[in-house]
C-alpha cells in the first residue's frame, strides 16, 4: 500500500477541498440515517402497533431517544389532525430528508473533483519534469513508446482507478460504520452476527484483487511495447516499405497484439468478476440475515419487533452499496497501482548528471577547456581512455576518426548528458561538476547532424529556449546562418508552422534553422557534431558558409567525417578506439603519413 499512500501524497495541496468533501458526506449519512430511522414510526403508525404517546420524553442523541421524540410528534399529529396528516408530515420529512441528502451528496463530489484533478495534474507535472532531467543513458535503455505510455495510459489509468475512488475510501467507510453503530443501537446480536460472516467474503475479494494487480502490470508493460511498435513504424515507414517488410512487420505486430489481448483478457475477467461476485456474497449474506433475524421476530419472547426488523434490514441493503463499491475500487485500485509502479520508476530513476547543492555560477568564459585524464564507459564497455586535451578560448579544434572512434562521447561529456566516470573537465581551471549544470550548458551551443526541430513556427524554432526575443534579433540570426531568404520565401515567413520535425524543409533548410538558433543564442563555446555530413553539395556549402560566420571569435569543437571541411582548424585531433592517436594542424598531419593520412587519402580517391 505504500504507492498508494504515494499517490495520496499529491493530495495534500487540495486538503481543504478533501475536508469540505469528508463534512458533506458526513451529512449525506446523517441524513440517510435520519431518514431510514422515520421508516420505524411510519410502520408502526401503518400497521398500528404502537400506542399514542402523549406524555413528552426527554431527548436523547440515540436511536431510541431519536424514536421516542419522533413518536410523541407524530402521536400529537393523530390526536389533533388525524392518522392521513401524520402519514402525510412522515412523508414530507422524509422527503424533505432525501433532498438534502442528495444536495449534500453534490456538494461532496463537487469538492473532491479538485481533488481528484488536482493530484493526477501534479503527477502528470512531475512525470514530465522528471523526464526532462534525466540523463540521456535513460532514454537510450527504453523504448519511447514504454516512456510515452507511462506519461499517458499509465498517468490516465491512475487516474481512472485510483482518483476516481480515492473519494470512495473516506466516503464509503464513514457510510457502513455509521450505519453499522446504527444497526448495533437497533440489535447488537443481530449486528454481531452480520460481523461473523462479512469477513469471509473480504478474504475471496481480496486474494481475486492480488491477481488482478499483478496481470495489471503486465498489461500496461505490453502496451507499453506495443506503442514503441507503433512509434517506430511511423518512424522508419520509408525503410519498411523500401524493403517490403510490410508483411513481417504485420505479422509481428499481430502477434505481439494478440499475446497484449489475452492478457487484456484475464485482466477484464477479474475485473469484472468483482461486481457479480461481490453481489452474490452479498445476496447470500442477506438471506443468512434474513433467516436469523426471522427466527428471532418469530420466537416466543421475540427480542426484535418487526418493524424494527424491516427497518434494520433495508439499513443493511444500504451497506450493501458501499461495500460494493468499496470492493470494485479495491480492485480499480490494485489495478491502478500496478500503473503507480511503472511511473514511480520513471520518478525514482537516478538523476546520474546530479547537481552539487553549492554549485558555482558561470557568466562567461575566459581561458581554456581542459580534458584531464578523461575516461567514459557504458556500463562495462570502455569508451573513452586516459583523454588529454587542451582547448584555449577562441581555437577550432576538430575531432576525427572512425566511426565508433568515442568523438561524439567527448562532446556529450563537454555539457553533462553524461558525466566522466574517470578523471575531469575543467573549464577556466574548475571542474565542469562544480558548476551550475544551467549555467554551464547557457555557455555552449550545438548544431548536430540529426538536426532536432520542434512542430512550431520558423520563428519560435530559431527563439527557443529564449523569452522577450524580438523580432529583429530572430531575423539577424537567420542573416548569420544563410537561413532568412529562404525563408522570406515562404508563404508566411517567419511565422510558417514547419511541421513534426521540420518535416515540411528540406535538409539544407533545417540545418540552417538550426544554426540560426545557434547564433541567437550567442553561445562562447561551440559544438558541431558532424553538421554537414548528410547535405548535398549545394545545401553543404550553404551551410559550411553559415558555419564560418559564426565560429567567429568562438571557441568551436568541430567533429568531422569530411576532412576538407577542417583543413582550417587550429588543432585536428584524430582518435581511435577511445585514444588520441595524432594531433596536429592539417599540414602537419599529412607529412607524418599516419591515421589521418590514410583516411585523409581514402576520401580523396574516393
Amino acid at each position: 500500500m505504500k504507492k498508494f499512500y504515494r499517490i495520496l501524497a499529491y493530495t495534500k495541496p487540495y486538503w481543504g477541498y478533501a475536508g469540505l468533501n469528508i463534512l458533506f458526506n458526513i451529512l449525506t449519512v446523517v441524513f440517510s440515517l435520519f431518514s431510514f430511522t422515520l421508516l420505524i414510526p411510519f410502520l408502526n403508525l401503518l400497521f398500528g402497533i404502537n400506542d399514542l404517546v402523549t406524555v413528552k420524553p426527554e431527548f436523547h442523541f440515540t436511536t431510541q431517544g431519536i424514536l421516542n421524540f419522533l413518536n410523541y410528534h407524530i402521536s400529537q399529529i393523530i390526536i389533533r389532525h388525524g392518522k392521513i396528516d401524520a402519514l402525510i408530515f412522515i412523508c414530507l420529512i422524509i422527503l424533505s430528508s432525501f433532498l438534502t441528502r442528495n444536495l449534500s451528496r453534490f456538494f461532496a463530489m463537487y469538492f473532491m473533483a479538485n481533488v481528484r484533478i488536482g493530484a493526477v495534474k501534479g503527477i502528470r507535472n512531475d512525470v514530465y519534469s522528471k523526464l526532462l532531467i534525466l540523463p540521456l543513458s535513460f532514454f537510450s535503455q527504453r523504448k519511447k513508446g514504454d516512456i510515452i505510455s507511462r506519461m499517458t495510459t499509465d498517468v490516465q489509468e491512475v487516474e481512472y482507478s485510483i482518483m476516481n475512488y480515492i473519494e470512495m475510501v473516506v466516503r464509503d467507510p464513514i457510510t457502513i460504520i455509521a450505519y453499522l453503530a446504527f444497526m448495533i443501537s437497533m440489535s447488537p446480536r443481530l449486528t454481531l452476527f452480520v460481523f461473523l460472516i462479512l469477513p469471509v467474503t473480504g478474504l475471496i475479494i481480496g486474494r481475486i484483487g492480488k491477481s488482478l494487480r499483478r496481470k495489471s502490470k503486465t498489461v500496461q508493460e505490453k502496451y507499453g511495447g506495443l506503442l514503441g511498435m507503433i512509434e517506430e513504424s511511423i518512424g522508419g515507414i520509408r525503410i519498411i516499405k523500401a524493403f517490403n517488410a510490410i508483411h513481417y512487420l504485420d505479422n509481428k505486430f499481430r502477434q505481439f497484439n494478440d499475446n497484449y489481448a489475452k492478457i487484456l483478457l484475464r485482466v477484464y475477467r477479474r475485473r469484472d468478476l468483482s461486481s457479480p461476485l461481490s453481489e452474490f456474497l452479498s445476496s447470500v449474506v442477506i438471506v443468512v440475515l434474513l433467516w436469523f433475524g426471522g427466527k428471532m421476530v418469530l420466537s416466543d419472547t421475540p427480542s426484535i419487533q418487526a418493524a424494527d426488523f424491516i427497518t434494520y434490514i433495508v439499513v443493511f441493503s444500504q451497506v450493501i452499496p458501499p461495500a460494493k463499491s468499496f470492493t470494485q475500487g479495491f480492485y480499480n485500485i490494485q489495478k491502478g497501482i500496478a500503473s503507480a509502479e511503472r511511473i514511480f520508476e520513471i520518478l525514482d530513476a537516478d538523476e546520474v548528471i546530479e547537481e552539487k547543492p553549492d554549485a558555482l555560477p558561470l557568466h562567461s568564459f575566459n581561458k581554456e577547456i581542459v580534458y584531464n585524464h578523461v575516461s567514459f564507459q557504458y556500463e562495462q564497455e570502455p569508451v573513452l581512455k586516459n583523454i588529454n586535451l587542451t582547448i584555449p578560448k577562441g581555437k577550432i579544434i576538430a575531432l576525427v576518426g572512425e566511426s565508433g572512434a568515442g568523438k561524439s562521447t567527448m562532446v556529450d561529456l563537454l555539457p553533462r548528458f553524461y558525466d566522466v566516470t574517470g578523471g575531469a573537465i575543467l573549464l577556466d581551471g574548475i571542474d565542469i561538476r562544480d558548476y551550475r549544470i544551467d549555467h554551464l550548458r547557457s555557455q555552449m551551443g550545438i548544431v548536430s547532424q540529426d538536426t532536432i526541430l520542434f512542430n512550431d513556427t520558423i520563428f519560435n524554432n530559431i527563439a527557443f529556449g529564449l523569452t522577450n526575443v524580438s523580432e529583429e534579433e530572430v531575423i539577424n540570426a537567420a542573416k548569420v546562418a544563410n537561413a532568412h531568404r529562404f525563408i522570406m520565401e515562404m508563404e508566411e515567413g517567419y511565422l510558417t508552422n514547419i511541421g513534426d520535425r521540420g518535416v515540411k524543409l528540406s535538409g539544407g533548410q533545417r540545418q540552417r534553422i538550426s544554426i540560426a538558433r545557434a547564433v541567437l543564442a550567442n553561445p562562447p563555446i561551440l559544438i558541431l557534431d558532424e553538421a554537414t555530413s548528410s547535405l548535398d553539395t549545394e545545401s553543404e556549402k550553404l551551410v559550411q558558409d553559415a558555419l564560418y560566420n559564426i565560429m567567429q571569435d568562438r571557441t568551436t569543437v568541430v567533429i568531422a567525417h569530411r576532412l576538407s571541411t577542417i583543413k582550417h582548424a587550429d588543432e585536428i585531433v584524430v582518435m581511435k578506439k577511445g585514444e588520441i592517436v595524432e594531433r596536429g594542424t592539417h599540414d602537419e598531419l599529412l607529412e607524418r603519413k599516419g591515421v589521418y593520412r590514410r583516411l585523409y587519402d581514402l576520401q580523396t580517391f574516393a
